[in-house]
């Protein structure tokens, strides 16, 4: 069986170090994914991979029947264009706040009617509307990473890349952002893999579980199957808070 996205034997190797050994992972269309474990597990490594931002050492990666290794500069576009990715740390340009999310709309040559109604649809959904005359530079931290999350999502991408999106965010700016995650889901049936060190927003947002240790995935499973009745006694300890790492 083929999935939406079809990793096999994946592995990642850093001079001396594996990131990922021996991955096999899939996830289908229109899935929210959570990808949990302690900080230097993998999960951003298996995101790079996905996004083409990397490549693998071992193993496959397929994304709607496509092979991601070895592309050529052009086809690896073609991907990314198909592939949004929210990073940890939001990266926001030297411009307006309504210019920050209306760019990706600009460069695919949206008509200036439709981009501003659809601008101020993202802004609000956000809570950024009183913003969006703003400089994108001075925005607090919560408020950057809502920004990078609707920038992204507007070009309505096939398979959205979440890299801690909330890390290290007040419960005010988390609400926010898991609302308008969960909003993209409703609306958009957006397949989505999405990283993250709060379990609680992983069994709030996640169809299905993967637990990451070391480099390897040692479960994966719907989502109240990993929180409620984990296989693995590692996942079991890790999910109860007991684990030590």
């Amino acid at each position: 069986m083929t999935h939406y996205l079809d990793i096999k034997g994946l592995s990642k190797r850093y001079i001396d170090s594996w990131a990922l050994r021996n991955i096999d992972l899939g996830v289908e269309k229109k899935e929210v994914f959570g990808l949990i474990g302690p900080s230097g597990a993998g999960k951003t490594t298996l995101l790079r991979l996905i996004a083409t931002l990397e490549q693998p050492s071992e193993g496959t990666i397929q994304f709607d029947g496509i092979a991601l290794n070895g592309l050529s500069e052009k086809g690896a576009l073609m991907i990314r264009r198909r592939i949004g990715f929210v990073f940890q740390n939001p990266i926001v340009f030297k411009r307006s706040v309504f210019e920050n999310v209306a760019y990706g709309l600009r460069i695919r040559g949206e008509r200036e009617v439709s981009i501003r109604k659809r601008v101020k649809a993202a802004l609000e959904l956000v809570g950024l509307s009183e913003l969006e005359s703003r400089k994108a530079t001075t925005l607090s931290g919560g408020e950057a990473q809502r920004l990078a999350l609707i920038r992204t999502t507007i070009v309505e991408p096939e398979l959205l890349l979440l890299d801690e999106p909330t890390a290290n965010l007040d419960p005010a700016n988390v609400a926010l952002i898991e609302k308008a995650i969960s909003e993209i889901v409703k609306s958009q049936g957006k397949t989505i893999i999405i990283a993250t060190h709060n379990m609680f927003q992983a069994e709030r947002l996640a169809d299905r579980v993967g637990f990451f240790l070391n480099g390897k995935l040692i479960e994966a499973s719907e989502t109240n199957n990993i929180f409620k009745r984990p296989k693995d006694e590692r996942t079991r300890s890790f999910v109860r808070g007991e684990m030590i790492y």
